[in-house]
């Protein structure tokens, strides 16, 4: 494709939130600042603002930008990318300016390649740009883009996703992943990956969003179960089964399965899992344990175990997780000890929570497995 003209849209009458300009930064800095050595010409980079000028009480501590272009030059472009939209338009529904989501529409039927970083994604959804196809946008939003778009096929676990003419991404620095695979697509590897040595980011993180999200356990109204739950949570690193807890709830199997799942919204087996995989994490991200030791404390078994549980649930093996939270300790300074029930004690980061973090999200039934143009190779 070569470098080309891209389009970035900045929407002016709902105002650009301070918090919303890391992802406006994000495009101008991949494709703004010329790299004559590296590719020459270098990308066009037009600004597109919405035209009306931000609203009396718009967010933003006071901020507003003027932009040279507007939205009937977005159907020039070669690529037109939505870095965000206003957040009343994501968490209260607020529509969306008519003039742009007409404009997304012109530009993708002249031929322009469509992004959306974070949730510029309900942009393109409101366009119908993104129907029947694959997308996803920041993890914390996917559920309402779903609910709100059902056409839309979203996929919470990867970075980003290139379908083609139409491409979107998670959200904050997967914008920055998801522009670099841009450059690589436009101008080759070698481009790609001399631009990120030069922004001081890796070329291609491994892993999907998967391994940020935070997702506790369901609230539970029986309290019955309550005791019994917390025996588990404090001796992950023992053999249980279905039978031990439900021996210990003194309830017969099938009663404690049918009560659990009741509870929880998900099986016995399935909680266990995700309370070890939750310690796991947790031991990870705040101790410089062997991961063979990290597999025997949250009962996960071998070190291939541990990895194949993480590969499956978390997408990305259990050293790739550490360095992605690179928390850990490397020495003595600044370490508590955590003392667990098994009597062990382990040393862990200063702050760091000595119990099970948050559990990661089981895969959804029916999921489609990732194609090639899914960022989930081997690490918000």
């Amino acid at each position: 494709m070569g470098a080309g003209s891209v389009a970035v849209v900045v929407t002016e009458e709902i105002g650009v939130p301070s918090w919303d300009l890391y992802e406006l930064s994000i495009p101008c800095t991949v494709f703004g600042k010329p790299q004559p050595d590296l590719a020459d010409p270098w990308y066009d980079l037009r600004l597109c603002g919405t035209g009306a000028g931000a609203q009396e009480g718009a967010e933003g501590h006071g901020l507003t930008l003027r932009t040279r272009y507007g939205l009937d030059d977005l159907a020039d472009a070669d690529t037109v990318i939505v870095p965000s939209v206003p957040d009343p338009c994501v968490d209260e529904g607020r529509p969306l300016p008519e003039g742009l989501v007409a404009a997304l529409r012109r530009a993708h039927d002249a031929g322009a390649r469509m992004v959306s970083l974070c949730t510029g994604a309900f942009a393109l959804a409101e366009a119908g740009l993104l129907d029947g196809r694959r997308a996803t946008a920041h993890w914390m939003h996917t559920g309402r883009l779903a609910e709100r778009y059902p056409k839309v096929q979203v996929d919470e676990s990867v970075l980003y996703v290139d379908d083609g003419d139409v491409l979107t991404s998670a959200g904050l620095t997967a914008g920055l992943d998801l522009c670099l695979h841009l450059v690589r697509r436009d101008l080759g590897a070698h481009v790609a990956n001399q631009l990120a040595r030069r922004m001081v980011v890796p070329a291609h993180r491994p892993g999907g969003q998967a391994q940020f999200i935070e997702l506790s356990v369901p609230p539970s109204d029986d309290e019955g179960l309550a005791p019994v739950l917390e025996w588990a949570r404090a001796n992950l690193d023992r053999p249980l089964t279905v039978a031990d807890l439900a021996r210990r709830a003194s309830m017969s199997p099938r009663t404690f399965y049918r009560r659990l799942q009741a509870a929880t919204g998900t099986t016995p087996l399935q909680w266990l899992l995700d309370q070890r995989l939750g310690r796991a994490r947790s031991l990870l991200e705040s101790t410089d344990l062997p991961i063979e030791k990290v597999g025997e404390l949250s009962g996960l078994g071998t070190a291939n175990n541990l990895r194949h549980h993480f590969l499956k649930h978390i997408g990305v093996s259990p050293g790739d997780y550490r360095r992605a939270f690179p928390g850990a300790p490397t020495g003595g300074r600044g370490r508590t000890r955590v003392r667990l029930t098994s009597g062990e004690s382990i040393p862990a980061a200063a702050g760091s929570p000595a119990t099970a973090g948050p559990v990661p999200r089981p895969p959804r039934p029916g999921s489609r497995p990732p194609t090639p143009h899914s960022s989930r190779a081997a690490g918000r």
